[in-house]
């Protein structure tokens, strides 16, 4: 899965009068929060990224979506689906990446030293998609997302984890380091580090930054956008995202 990124809210809730928060998101970042979907709620967490893979190489998502719904208060039902674009030297193909599917389990609360953890599993098809952007095998991937609230405007998220390609057996570790900060009840910002560990391969570490805006408790707009620490006019992308939720139960 390429772009399922994390929104901390660092609004106080209770300036909205209501007995949920502010909408959660897993973007524009790549940290995955440790928030579950409200119980009832499904929700729909939109971007359209444009990425430099290489001097040659242009890849659009057109859009990612992220679709959540929140079974209980510890767990929710996660399916992505990814629409993209390629053009390089050989041309441009376009179609559905393999569909996503997978679960987010809260496991611990925080308190004090301890952070607020969940656990995400994620399997994307092999078949389910576009013949161009098929793989050869089911692909696996799993973290676990760590949040402390340092104060009522700032928050430290990571994630540890590791995901495969579907091409081979050889997996590839992944973090992430995020803080987030509230710079008005409805504007947050972030500043993030994450990387890629292949087996058998050199490490990739990254960067990227945001911006997002609250415009209701169930509707956020964000921007983003990041690049390669060790060659950034290689590997760099821009992305903009829209994201609400509605609740099924009335």
């Amino acid at each position: 899965m390429s772009t399922t990124l994390l929104y901390l809210s660092m609004v106080n809730w209770n300036l909205f009068g209501q007995d949920l928060p502010p909408i959660q998101l897993d973007r524009p970042d790549q940290t995955e929060c440790p928030f579950i979907t409200p119980s009832g709620y499904i929700q729909i967490e939109n971007g359209v990224t444009i990425e430099n893979m290489d001097t040659s190489t242009l890849s659009y998502s057109l859009p990612t979506t992220l679709w959540k719904y929140g079974i209980n208060d510890r767990f929710e039902f996660r399916l992505v689906t990814d629409v993209v674009s390629e053009r390089g030297t050989d041309g441009k193909s376009t179609g559905l990446d393999p569909i996503t599917i997978g679960f987010k389990a809260a496991l611990v609360e925080e308190k004090g030293i301890v952070p607020k953890i969940s656990f995400i599993g994620h399997m994307t098809t092999s078949r389910i998609g576009s013949l161009q952007f098929q793989s050869k095998y089911i692909a696996p991937s799993f973290r676990f997302t760590m949040q402390h609230t340092l104060s009522d405007k700032l928050s430290l998220a990571y994630n540890l984890g590791a995901e495969w390609d579907g091409e081979s057996a050889a997996q590839t570790y992944i973090y992430t380091l995020t803080s987030g900060l509230s710079c008005t009840e409805r504007l947050g910002c972030y500043a993030e580090f994450f990387g890629f560990f292949p087996s058998g391969g050199s490490p990739d570490h990254r960067f990227d930054c945001g911006l997002t805006y609250l415009m209701s408790d169930d509707w956020i707009a964000d921007v983003s956008g990041g690049f390669l620490l060790s060659n950034p006019s290689v590997t760099n992308y821009v992305s903009l995202g829209l994201s609400f939720r509605f609740n099924t139960r009335g």
